[in-house]
């Protein structure tokens, strides 16, 4: 799947847990970019996605998102067939 799918799916599913209207999101951005981003936002992010590619994140690979883009390369690399 393109990263870029996979980045709006993120963007998606962030307007959802976040309760936002709109959001601008890139590669680049952080939890210290989205306002309502905080640790249990974090984690019902997380398990959204995980829900949503029916895959699960391993700790280190949770620990390791410093940005939306290391969590789309994830992503991506989980749902490579």
């Amino acid at each position: 799947m393109a990263n870029e799918a996979i980045l709006e799916t993120v963007r998606e599913t962030m307007l959802d847990v976040f309760d936002l209207d709109d959001l601008q999101i890139s590669d680049k951005t952080t939890a210290k970019d989205v306002a309502d981003w905080d640790s249990l936002s974090h984690i019902r992010l997380v398990v959204a996605i995980e829900k949503h590619y029916k895959i699960r994140f391993t700790t280190a690979e949770i620990e390791s998102f410093d940005n939306v883009g290391a969590m789309v390369r994830c992503i991506a690399a989980k749902t490579a067939a």
